[in-house]
């Protein structure tokens, strides 16, 4: 945290919750990960530096040591405390290609990033300065940044209303199942409404680290800032400004432009400022000329992230999922932050000023950041027509939580010429997309069900087995992209 707990000064189906620490090698590819679309460029790194040594001599590449980085001519990487770096003996790892495949699922997938504030080299619980839910669709190619206040006033499983950064310290300071980061999981669940799969957990010297270690970053810097309370790592101060324009920054000054509340927006410009500096370190790792530092002095970082950075996500789902987020264009990462259109500040009978949500706005922000963009298809005139024409029976199982949804939808596709045969529910209430699978040739009603339900025509497939279980000839199973939309027209 910047400042004390209660100073505010701005104007305006559970899945398992086991902490790992990953392999020294893989939280080098998660070292400048502090985002998804951060996840994509650590795997491109990866693959370039072992294309490039595969097909170059020994003597064609710059030499490392884990026991040195004397030879390092960086400046922003001189600029790396070595005595926060934990000795390791574990081996470099050795993969082939086909050890790293696409991530094959098609449910959207949700990220926690946490970053914590610990000081003083204290012991114990901690609160989060940064409270960030990452979003990636795998059918769309797309993602999304969205960014929480940590003073948002909201409640707490268990524990009542408090701000949000406490989630962390509690589930710490309890003993809660799973920790912190589970208690953080769950707070932002019931906020918003969507599942959390993972969290990953960053603590300031592993930003510091990763930023200095691909040699600082390039930031257009909106307003000036002059924060002479700027905290140390301790509980003093380390006074901290920047001027207007483009600037170079360093891991240091990356993140103390990052932490600092110095502006007029407070906590909600420093959120987009975190955002801004995450999509700097993406664009930064991406350009090929940082390859060449980024072999000398990966080691440092790989052994730093070891001490500083914890995740529950599956080693082999982070290989994937990195992956798939290489495949995402820029134009597809979206960000959102709670500004003052979704939060007003309320001061607490005990005297703390908090942020406390607008709900009916929240909720529509989060519907327009979770919802699958839709794949407009080819227009075809007497599609009607040919539809019914193949007289196909359609089952319509509900695949969210929402009570009714099947039979809502059995009402609206009746109303347009559509046979509904069978209403059910899904396996998992857990679809965020909704999903066509045809048990036999019905491709005109297949079309019929992508333009007036919005499905992506990537969402939808021929069965294996030309048998449904049931009396019927085509499933569509409805997630949440659905839900939202005759939910928004109702």
């Amino acid at each position: 945290m910047q400042d004390k707990e209660n100073d505010l000064t701005e104007p305006n189906g559970r899945r398992s919750r086991a902490t790992i620490r990953l392999p020294l090698w893989a939280l080098g590819l998660l070292s400048v990960v502090f985002a998804v679309a951060v996840l994509a460029s650590a795997v491109w790194l990866f693959n370039t530096i072992r294309n490039t040594a595969a097909a170059a001599s020994a003597g064609d590449l710059p030499e490392f040591s884990l026991s040195t980085t004397d030879e390092v001519e960086d400046p922003f990487a001189a600029a790396v405390d070595e005595s926060s770096v934990a000795e390791s003996e574990e081996p470099l790892p050795e993969l082939a290609p086909e050890d790293i495949r696409p991530w094959s699922g098609t449910e959207r997938i949700n990220i926690l990033f946490l970053g914590v504030d610990q000081r003083c080299d204290e012991q114990g619980p901690s609160h989060t300065d940064t409270i960030m839910l990452a979003t990636v669709d795998p059918v769309s190619k797309s993602a999304a940044l969205f960014s929480l206040p940590r003073d948002l006033w909201i409640e707490i499983p268990g524990f009542g209303v408090d701000r949000i950064n406490q989630a962390y310290y509690f589930g710490q300071a309890f003993e809660y199942p799973g920790g912190g980061p589970a208690l953080a999981q769950e707070t932002v669940e019931s906020l918003l409404g969507v599942p959390v799969d993972y969290y990953l957990t960053v603590d300031f010297q592993a930003f510091v680290d990763a930023v200095n270690l691909i040699g600082g970053l390039t930031i257009d810097v909106p307003e000036a800032i002059v924060d002479d309370t700027y905290p140390d790592n301790c509980y003093g101060y380390d006074p901290f400004s920047i001027q207007v324009g483009k600037q170079r920054l360093d891991g240091e000054v990356a993140l103390k432009y990052a932490r600092t509340r110095a502006t007029a927006g407070g906590d909600v410009d420093r959120a987009q400022r975190q955002q801004a500096v995450l999509l700097a370190i993406r664009e930064q790792v991406a350009q090929f000329d940082q390859l060449p530092g980024l072999i000398v002095q990966a080691p440092l970082l790989w052994r730093s992230l070891q001490e500083n950075v914890t995740t529950n996500l599956p080693l082999q789902d982070l290989l994937e999922l990195a992956m798939l987020v290489q495949a995402i264009p820029a134009g597809n990462i979206r960000t959102a932050v709670l500004d003052y259109d979704y939060v007003y500040i309320e001061t607490t009978p005990d005297g703390r000023q908090v942020l406390v949500p607008r709900r009916e706005e929240i909720r529509a922000l989060r519907d327009e950041v979770f919802a699958a963009p839709v794949i407009p298809t080819p227009v075809i005139a007497n599609l009607q027509q040919l539809m019914s024409q193949e007289e196909a029976r359609v089952a319509i199982y509900n695949g969210t939580p929402v009570f009714g949804l099947a039979a809502n939808t059995q009402d609206y596709l009746q109303e347009l010429g559509i046979t509904v045969a069978e209403v059910g529910n899904a396996d998992s209430s857990g679809f965020s997309t909704s999903q066509v699978i045809d048990y036999g040739a019905h491709p005109q009603t297949v079309r019929y069900l992508i333009q007036e339900m919005g499905i992506l025509p990537l969402n939808t497939r021929e069965a294996e087995a030309t048998d449904p279980q049931g009396e019927f000839d085509i499933l569509v199973i409805i997630g949440e992209d659905w839900a939202t939309r005759i939910q928004g027209e109702s």
